[in-house]
């Protein structure tokens, strides 16, 4: 049997609703075959060369962090160009926190349609099942005294495949969905910490050791 005999078949078994559920499928493959292309053209996660752009620029080069900067793809490489040429701009840093907003919800745009996805479709298959078993039972109040048990049985198992269509599409669905979620956090922390690198350069945290020797020194005891 090939693959299209067996989605024919299952459409025949399970009707309308494993019809909605198998587009939501097509849906989701979709979005997510985009938002990986706009992860890989946008170069989510890999910010090394503007990470070294960065650590220039904290150093007190920004020779070498132009030029690093300029070979970086990154989408937040524009962002940190105009925090560097503009570093001493009253209220920049409100305008880039905004910008990098901005360009962060686009890269979470269609997570709300996954997330909806991943809610609708267990939902899809439980409502199919309630229907097929509402029909089961309704052939077998049919059938009177001559009551067949295949005729129930058969009924159950087709009842049940909307639910198993439908919980097949929500758990990847809900997988992608943390994933994208996690990238898209991690480069949150990522652009906040590179633009307040750049609005502050040179500002060192104190490391654990450092800390514990300034209170015992004479004076802080």
């Amino acid at each position: 049997m090939s693959p299209f005999d067996a989605l024919r078949e299952i459409l025949d078994l399970g009707g309308p609703v494993v019809a909605i559920l198998i587009a939501m499928s097509v849906v989701t493959v979709a979005v997510t075959l985009y938002k990986l292309w706009q992860f890989a053209a946008s170069g989510v996660g890999r910010h090394r060369v503007l990470s070294e752009a960065l650590a220039a620029w904290d150093a007190g080069d920004p020779q070498t962090a132009h030029a690093r900067l300029d070979k970086s793809r990154s989408y937040l490489a524009p962002l940190v160009r105009v925090a560097m040429n503009a570093s001493d701009t009253p209220g920049l840093d409100q305008r880039l926190d905004a910008e990098a907003g901005l360009a962060l919800a686009g890269l979470e745009r269609g997570f709300r349609l996954l997330d909806t996805v991943a809610q609708l479709a267990p939902l899809l298959g439980l409502f199919g099942t309630v229907l097929g078993m509402i029909e089961a039972f309704r052939s077998l109040q049919s059938a009177g005294s001559s009551v067949d048990p295949s005729l129930l049985a058969g009924g159950i198992w087709v009842a049940l495949l909307t639910t198993a269509v439908g919980l097949a599409v929500a758990m990847p669905t809900s997988m992608l969905l943390s994933w994208f979620e996690s990238r898209t956090a991690r480069e949150r922390v990522f652009a906040d910490k590179a633009l307040r690198t750049i609005l502050v350069p040179g500002q060192a945290v104190p490391q654990a050791d450092d800390t514990r020797a300034v209170a015992t020194a004479p004076g802080h005891a």
